[in-house]
């Protein structure tokens, strides 16, 4: 499916590309799921050591007298050693827990490396939009502004009267008013995508609407590829797995610890037995614990951890239904705006038509300047919504690929 592309398939734009780059350096977010990942292997490495004996080294020295006589120098070198026998299961579903840890802070990091990705593409294809919509208004612009002073040449003539010349001005105005407001709409995004990127707000470089290409087939695949490409979906199954292993811990309290522990080094404290330096010294114990008084805490902690796994396997299944869902709407988000891709060229092609018409027979007397400005109007109109029509396109097949789980190498 689409998510088995690298995004550098999907979005071929040279502009484009390098902005998805630097906001995979720079992100904040970004940054903090690494941090999130490095955290989790830490975690991981430490319940793999738990398996391991515990060792600790404790010299000890010191100087006795009795009675004003000389002092006596005694010192110990002892190497001690711990060692939990994991009979019933806590050290292994321990270190499984951190491991599903592990895995729920890498998917974390995906999701959240395809949503820079996404984002990034999203804002940069409203630019491209915006950049469409204002070249299409202002060459508009120029075209009624040109119309204000037929309007008035035909006021000379005796042709229209003082409100057409009215009517064609406050047109042209509103034009250049709707000038603006895209100029402010383009400042805006821009500042929002260098926001993302962990800059400066600043002027960004791209391309143009007409140049971009989409992927000729979009393909979903299968519903259980959902399940392994999803980075959301993937960390809900995680963090159930965790919760399961909790659990299995928590019963394991309720059962006997069985804890090997010993000494091993030289001392010259032994009494009168040692006239020398120092001899070996040697002890091994054995400790079994039952735990007697805590039963009511450990039960407490098994209820608590049950009701975790339950909880976590909702969040699983509401994840797989959110994936479901987005992939559909992103399907038919993508139809719908290629239908009306379709269907707005005609529209556009007809108001071409009507607009020289119209003027053609105010120019003959047999029109007004109402029927004129009016397919004016609707020409550019139809001419915006054809460019959003475009966006939409976009949109669905960056919707496509977030929803598919893509956004990677």
């Amino acid at each position: 499916n689409m998510a088995d592309l690298p995004w550098e398939k999907v979005f071929t734009d040279p502009y484009l590309q390098s902005l998805i780059r630097l906001g995979l350096e720079r992100n904040v977010d970004l940054q903090t799921a690494l941090l999130k990942v490095q955290e989790a292997r830490a975690s991981l490495m430490t319940s793999r050591l738990s398996y391991l004996p515990s060792l600790t080294l404790a010299p000890q020295g010191g100087v006795s007298s009795f009675d004003k006589k000389q002092g006596s120098w005694s010192w110990s070198l002892p190497v001690s050693a711990s060692w939990e026998i994991d009979l019933f299961g806590k050290l292994l579903n321990t270190k499984r827990a951190a491991k599903a840890a592990l895995m729920q802070s890498e998917a974390y990091q995906q999701a959240v490396q395809t949503q820079v990705v996404a984002a990034i593409a999203n804002y940069y294809f409203s630019l491209l939009m915006l950049d469409e919509q204002l070249q299409i208004t202002e060459t508009t612009s120029v075209l009624w502004a040109k119309n204000v002073e037929t309007m008035k040449a035909m006021k000379e003539a005796a042709m229209v009267n003082e409100a057409g010349v009215v009517q064609s001005q406050a047109n042209y105005h509103a034009v250049m008013a709707s000038i603006a407001d895209l100029k402010d709409q383009i400042r805006q995004v821009e500042n929002s995508l260098s926001l993302l990127l962990r800059q400066a707000p600043q002027h960004i470089e791209r391309g143009q609407l007409k140049k971009q290409h989409l992927p000729v087939i979009l393909e979903a695949g299968v519903s259980v590829q959902l399940l392994a490409k999803r980075p959301d979906v993937k960390a809900a199954e995680m963090a159930l797995a965790g919760t399961y292993y909790n659990a299995n811990e928590a019963r394991a309290a309720f059962y006997p610890s069985l804890t090997i522990s010993g000494t091993y080094g030289w001392t010259n404290q032994a009494g009168n037995m040692i006239l020398n330096p120092g001899k070996m010294i040697a002890s091994a114990l054995g400790s079994l614990t039952q735990p007697l008084f805590y039963r009511g805490a450990n039960i407490a902690r098994l209820k608590i951890a049950k009701a975790q796994q339950q909880e976590a396997m909702l969040s699983f299944e509401q994840a797989i239904l959110n994936a479901g869902a987005d992939v559909s709407d992103a399907l038919s988000l993508y139809e719908s705006a290629k239908q009306k891709s379709l269907q707005r060229t005609e529209q556009i092609n007809a108001l071409q038509k009507s607009v020289e018409y119209t003027q053609e027979l105010l120019t003959l007397g047999t029109s007004t300047y109402l029927e004129v400005l009016t397919a004016q109007q609707s020409l550019l109109n139809a001419q915006l919504s054809g460019v959003s029509d475009r966006y939409q396109q976009l949109q669905a097949v960056v919707n496509l690929y977030h929803a598919l789980g893509g956004g990677v190498k």
